[in-house]
């Protein structure tokens, strides 16, 4: 898949079908729903820090207590995503997330909230969103068929932006009106509805084979991958980069509304509207302005906008000319986060397209806690004007750099191949037993070592991807034309599971090294089984 493909005019026709399903449509106007009731939440809990403190640091701090446990956690709910029935799974998270929203609306009607509930609570809040994201994306091919899953995914990137247009307004106004717990409580209610659409989902149990993955084993195929994957590290570079730098606005903008706007509730919650709304209309014009600047222009195009939004905030303009400027911050922010998501999802086959999102999310969650913090800090020490000018120039500074560490194409076939025969074995292997050395055996004339050296590392990174945990080559002292590559994966069920992850554009690199090989027939491949049961710990 090709992120910077111009779509078709047939795509664009079809952006609505999947609606024309019941099943996607129910859930899909409920999640609408529920995060309307979160965006409701955060300007409430945002809104009231700066009640309850003026010092920039604890303000960015609700900010942090929200993305933290995403970065924490969202690698082991992908896990869970892949490995538990999604609907219950779901049906969970919506009770916690509810809970905590009634804890919040009680300590607030009675009085009681402090700077220390608001942080632990909202830190609750961000364990179920940690656990939930990952899991609503995993449960898109289950709702429409598979010739709508493109339009789908698009279309809960636009039941998000316009939560986040309506969330916030409305949020602002019942602040104002109506008080904080009267907030909170629309918040509970929206979960309700989540749960009525998830209960009514009529979900077919998962049936579960020889070879499903384990909590354990899942975990570590995940870091493997993506410890291997060259293409994935530029994508988490790139993304932490830019929302490091960026998240200044985000963690200051309750003080910018209040401090340097001089606006109350009501005006932070239309600045969010507006960057909702910006969102929304940027969404529209994305896919023209990628297919003339690519990925990459678009990106950096963003890092420009975003900057030149921050700068201006810094001098405090006219709180109409603000709610404009944050209508291009948000299309800003959701270009480069449709940008980054979309190659990540291009270069990921599906076997491991949870898991490597989930670890995504963290670096995403990662940068921006971590900047939130640093620009409290920051702020706190020469205040939120210089704070967003220095976060502008160095946005960017490091989006100029990044600019030249180009994003992967994401073009390759990542569908299985199948091409890998089934391994013979003298009896039947416990699926369990390893850890398994598998030994290739390569016939290469001398004057062609070089090249052939060359394009065995680049399937190197093939094995480290699917499955194996160690790797090497070695060349037989007593004749210079055999060269054995070997490898080690942890089980014999990971090893077969190995052969169904090998994917086509996998399949062509093989085919050049397999290029080189002089010997009859193909390469010999042998399996070795280890006497120690099972292998334990191994990354």
């Amino acid at each position: 898949m090709n992120v910077d493909k111009k779509p078709s005019a047939n795509q664009y026709s079809n952006s609505f079908a999947p609606l024309r399903q019941t099943l996607f449509a129910v859930l899909w106007v409920a999640t609408v729903i529920g995060n309307t009731g979160s965006f409701v939440r955060d300007v409430a809990s945002s809104w009231l820090m700066t009640d309850l403190s003026t010092s920039p640091a604890a303000v960015a701090l609700v900010q942090a207590a929200a993305t933290l446990p995403i970065f924490l956690l969202a690698i082991p709910a992908g896990v869970l995503a892949d490995i538990l029935d999604r609907r219950k799974f779901l049906i969970g998270i919506q009770l916690l997330l509810a809970c905590t929203s009634a804890c919040l609306m009680l300590l607030q009607a009675a009085g009681l909230q402090s700077i220390a509930s608001l942080v632990a609570l909202t830190f609750l809040g961000g364990i179920g969103a940690a656990l939930m994201g990952p899991t609503w994306q995993a449960i898109v091919p289950e709702l429409v068929d598979r010739e709508n899953l493109k339009s789908a995914v698009a279309l809960n990137s636009l039941g998000i932006n316009i939560a986040r247009a309506v969330g916030p307004a409305l949020g602002g106004l019942v602040l104002a009106s109506l008080g904080a717990a009267f907030t909170y409580g629309i918040d509970v209610i929206s979960y309700l509805f989540v749960i009525a659409a998830l209960i009514w989902w009529p979900r077919p149990v998962t049936q579960q084979d020889e070879l499903s993955e384990k909590f354990g084993g899942a975990f570590r195929a995940g870091l493997r991958y993506a410890r291997a994957s060259r293409d994935l590290h530029i994508v988490l570079l790139r993304a932490f980069l830019f929302f490091a730098l960026a998240s200044s606005v985000w963690a200051l903008l309750p003080l910018v509304a209040r401090g340097v706007l001089g606006g109350g509730a009501g005006f932070y919650g239309m600045l969010l509207g507006a960057v909702g709304l910006g969102a929304i209309i940027g969404a529209i014009f994305i896919p023209k302005i990628r297919d003339r600047l690519g990925a990459d222009g678009l990106l950096l195009l963003a890092a420009f906008v975003t900057a030149s939004v921050m700068v201006f905030l810094a001098f405090a303009p006219a709180q109409w000319m603000a709610v404009v400027a944050l209508l291009l911050l948000g299309t800003a922010w959701i270009s480069a986060l449709t940008t980054l998501n979309g190659v990540a999802q291009a270069i990921l086959p599906n076997w491991v397209r949870g898991r490597s999102l989930a670890i995504y999310l963290t670096v995403f969650n990662g940068a921006m806690t971590a900047g939130s913090l640093a620009w409290g800090g920051v702020a706190s020490a020469i205040g939120v004007p210089l704070t967003l000018v220095a976060g502008a120039v160095g946005l960017v500074i490091v989006g100029l750099v990044a600019h030249r560490i180009k994003l992967p194409g994401g073009d390759e076939d990542l569908v299985p191949s199948r091409h890998w025969p089934e391994p013979l074995t003298a009896a039947p292997v416990e699926n369990d037993r390893g850890p398994v050395l598998i030994l290739i055996e390569y016939r290469i004339l001398v004057e062609e070592r070089g090249e052939f050296l060359k394009s065995l590392a680049r399937l190197s990174f093939e094995r480290r991807r699917d499955g194996a945990y160690a790797w090497g080559i070695t060349e037989d002292a007593s004749d210079p034309e055999l060269i054995l590559e070997w490898f080690l994966v942890e089980s014999w069920a990971e090893h077969l599971r190995q052969h169904h992850r090998v994917s086509k554009a996998d399949a062509d690199v093989q085919a050049e090294v397999l290029r080189f090989h002089k010997g009859e027939g193909k390469p010999r491949v042998r399996h070795f089984l280890s006497f120690n049961h099972p292998l334990k710990g191994r990354v």
